[in-house]
């Protein structure tokens, strides 16, 4: 019984944590997840919802990283196996598998399924790093920590923009 409310506890706290950030704290924290062993920031306030992954229905002719639909509380959300997006090992469906509801903050049903979650991160714990000209607006942004590990920012609002990642079919 303890360990339900204690589960409870936290998602209320990651709850509040994310509403006050959708409310104009943005900034305050990032959200670390890991693809492929690199380490990616994202903005707490746009990050949007994270849940376990649900089923996902397949969609044909579609590029071999978009993973397909899925229904979370009655919406449709495109969900993008972010690992295989950006050329590593596809996302395993296993206990770790996550969804991250990235698009609807910007108007959009965007998902992206994501292997790892490293947890809130504060941003004054990282350092700035040169940006990596040979990658998209959005990663191109990088930081470091104090274990010197390379971690790249997601830019969610130019991800969303980018012609590769919005063109699915094949």
């Amino acid at each position: 019984m303890a360990r339900k409310n204690s589960l409870r506890d936290f998602q209320a706290y990651l709850a509040g944590r994310l509403s006050d950030a959708a409310q104009g704290q943005a900034g305050t924290s990032w959200l670390g997840i890991e693809i492929g062993g690199e380490g990616w920031l994202i903005d707490l306030a746009d990050s949007g919802e994270i849940i376990l992954a649900p089923q996902i229905a397949p969609v044909p002719l579609v590029q071999p990283w978009f993973a397909g639909m899925a229904n979370v509380r009655g919406n449709l959300f495109a969900v993008s196996d972010f690992s295989a997006f950006l050329g590593t090992q596809p996302t395993p469906h296993n206990a770790n598998a996550r969804l991250l509801l990235i698009g609807v903050r910007h108007g959009s049903n965007a998902a992206l399924l994501v292997p790892r979650m490293l947890g809130l991160k504060k941003p004054e714990n990282f350092v700035p790093q040169a940006d990596d000209e040979n990658f998209p607006d959005w990663g191109k942004q990088r930081f470091s920590d104090s274990e010197d590990r390379l971690w790249r920012k997601l830019a969610v609002r130019e991800l969303l923009a980018d012609r590769t990642f919005m063109n699915i079919g094949i």
